[in-house]
């Protein structure tokens, strides 16, 4: 079961930096050289040099491993160094994981980092391939030879099941698509920049796998993202107003698979984001009426959905049209169907630049953020508050 009391994590910990590449189709250069672009304009970003840094944190699917990011960015002895599991789930627990060093005590700096070529090098869209043969990949063996055999595949199964359980049609996507494009549009680092759509395009568009159609799918990216987090206190004195971790969490929900989990009693939520929600809503004593900015992983639309019906700012089924009403601003960056794919990392830097107050899509009086990771696999969640 989940934690049931409120954790000592909240307050402690701040990111003070945020730094990324451009985003693009074609990098031209190596994972490992966008990791450590990523990384160096992070830590400029917060008025700190590579010798300060003792602890690093990213994704077991980056290629680009922390020891081999800190010897290319000049960075010295390491304190602390982590992976996290389930792709795009691990974007907000890189965060968590870091404060909980810094909190602890075992490292003062740690920067966590995202950088791929997944567009012009391996490309997640394209499905399962060459892998390599482990218990977690058993219960695809469950999926594969009836044809379930990508990402927007196995989201397909559920998301027939919600427009079913809630009597919609495919267009009640279309408001996440409009939505993220909406901000993409006025965004100039976005790949989308000045590329709004319509509910018509969005209906227009080709089937992927039905309902989900190609403006329901994000984009596949090359770039990298790092944040650098510290305590506090340390962050209080650097170039930028801190953007403090008032909470953050990690959840699975039972029968949970990696994105297949169609064993479970009900296919019209995320159980996993779920877990996520109450133990941030527990730790922050904070409710979705005190957040005024949320950044909601966006893989696929209908999951951005689910994840507003989890945290409880709707109803069951009714998501579709809170977005539509824009009852909270969402993904004012562009998401990752409208800015860049970095597996939610460039939504962590939104959140920051929104408390700071330098989002390109300011939101007046943004005091709190919500950021979310990957969906349909175990995730995370992260809550970012204005200093004092």
């Amino acid at each position: 079961m989940s934690i049931r009391k409120a954790d000592r994590l909240g307050g402690r910990a701040a990111i003070a930096g945020i730094g990324a590449t451009e985003f693009s189709k074609d990098s031209g250069r190596s994972e490992l050289k966008l990791a450590v672009e990523a990384v160096h304009t992070a830590l400029d970003d917060a008025g700190l040099t590579p010798a300060d840094v003792d602890g690093m944190v990213t994704f077991t699917m980056d290629t680009s491993p922390e020891i081999t990011v800190a010897q290319a960015a000049g960075i010295g002895e390491l304190s602390f160094f982590s992976r996290v599991h389930y792709g795009g789930g691990a974007a907000c627990a890189t965060v968590q994981q870091a404060a909980l060093a810094v909190a602890a005590g075992v490292a003062d700096v740690v920067v966590c980092y995202r950088a791929f070529n997944e567009r012009s090098g391996r490309r997640f869209g394209s499905g399962v391939q060459q892998r390599e043969p482990s218990a977690e990949g058993a219960a695809l063996g469950w999926q594969l030879p009836f044809g379930l055999l990508t990402p927007a595949s196995w989201v397909a199964m559920i998301a027939q099941r919600y427009l079913h359980t809630y009597g919609l049609s495919p267009d009640a996507f279309g408001h996440v698509a409009v939505t993220d494009r909406r901000y993409a549009a006025t965004n100039p680092a976005a790949y989308f920049h000045g590329k709004p759509i319509t509910l018509a395009d969005h209906a227009a568009s080709r089937w992927i796998v039905e309902p989900l159609r190609l403006l329901d799918c994000c984009q596949e990216t090359d770039g990298g993202q790092a944040v650098v987090v510290t305590s506090a206190e340390r962050a209080r004195d650097l170039r930028h107003p801190p953007a403090v971790i008032v909470a953050a969490a990690q959840g699975a929900g039972r029968a949970q698979e990696a994105m297949t989990s169609f064993c479970r009693d009900d296919l019209t939520g995320l159980p996993e984001m779920g877990v996520v929600a109450r133990q941030l809503w527990q730790t922050s004593g904070l409710t979705p009426g005190d957040i005024d900015v949320s950044i909601l992983y966006d893989h696929f639309t209908p999951f951005v959905l689910m994840q507003l019906e989890e945290f409880g700012f709707c109803g069951p089924g009714e998501a579709a049209d809170f977005v539509a009403a824009d009852a909270l601003p969402v993904n004012t960056h562009g998401g990752q169907l409208g800015e860049a794919y970095l597996h939610g990392m460039n939504g962590i830097a939104e959140a920051v630049r929104q408390v700071r107050g330098t989002s390109v899509n300011q939101i007046p009086g943004v005091a709190r953020t919500l950021v979310t990771a990957g969906t349909g696999v175990p995730t995370s969640g992260v809550i970012l508050g204005a200093d004092g």
